[in-house]
């Protein structure tokens, strides 16, 4: 990503770009984004391929604001914005044409799980949350709108409070339990316990969302390690740690 004067960036994939013009980004942000609480960086155009780059690329609107680490935030604060945000993409009608999105049925990353998990020397009581989650009943509401990948990598704060969200590139519908489990990324019993208060989730979407979180956890500590990624490393430990908290 490149600042473009002011107001504007550039935004070109590093590696496996679309080599067929539109994007969800582009097609959905601008739809979405009047109708939501927080900032959002809105599609503007698109590049198309040229000679030394071979695919397409997006000007978007910029905005103002940093990333930084969950512990610089007044996470009761976060956990309130967040669910504000949650709740505003799961009242937006999603037309026949909306893409699905991440929220899929956990049974279907079940073998993915359990190959991160025969990696790891993991505490026992890892397993049996996500085994609970995956006999929670499934969602049976209608698809709903959701970003897919709400952690603070992709939170912007200006003031010590989440002014923006960036990073849609899995907007879509589905099950909102993988939005929820941002829940558990707030560092906090706290704060994910706030975050439930302002935005009530039934006790199956809650048990889901927990294997959500779980499933991200080993999917990076199985992937990464303290030496190639040590801030996403971190976070993971942490999001395990807040699971399991649940369990004594």
């Amino acid at each position: 990503m490149f600042r473009l004067g002011d107001e504007l960036s550039v935004r070109l994939p590093r590696r496996d770009g679309s080599t067929e013009p539109g994007s969800r980004e582009l097609d959905w942000l601008p739809k979405l984004a009047p109708q939501l609480p927080l900032e959002v960086p809105v599609p503007l155009a698109q590049g198309r391929p040229g000679v030394g780059y071979p695919w397409f690329w997006e000007i978007h609107s910029w905005l103002e604001g940093e990333t930084v680490p969950v512990e610089e935030i007044d996470a009761i604060q976060a956990a309130r914005d967040l669910a504000r945000l949650v709740r505003a993409l799961q009242r937006i009608e999603p037309s026949a044409a909306a893409p699905p999105g991440r929220g899929v049925a956990l049974a279907e990353r079940d073998s993915t799980v359990r190959d991160w998990l025969g990696r790891l020397d993991c505490d026992p009581r890892v397993t049996a949350v996500w085994e609970r989650a995956l006999a929670a009943p499934p969602w049976d509401g209608p698809p709903v709108w959701h970003h897919g990948d709400l952690d603070v990598r992709n939170w912007l704060v200006r003031e010590g409070r989440i002014s923006g969200v960036i990073d849609w590139g899995l907007v879509g519908v589905g099950d909102p339990a993988c939005d929820v489990m941002v829940a558990w990324k707030l560092h906090s019993p706290v704060a994910r316990d706030s975050f439930r208060e302002a935005l009530p989730a039934d006790d199956a979407t809650w048990e889901r969302a927990r294997g959500w979180a779980v499933s991200q956890a080993v999917g990076a500590l199985a992937y990464y390690t303290p030496e190639n990624n040590p801030s996403l490393y971190a976070e993971a430990e942490a999001w395990l740690a807040l699971v399991l908290s649940e369990d004594g």
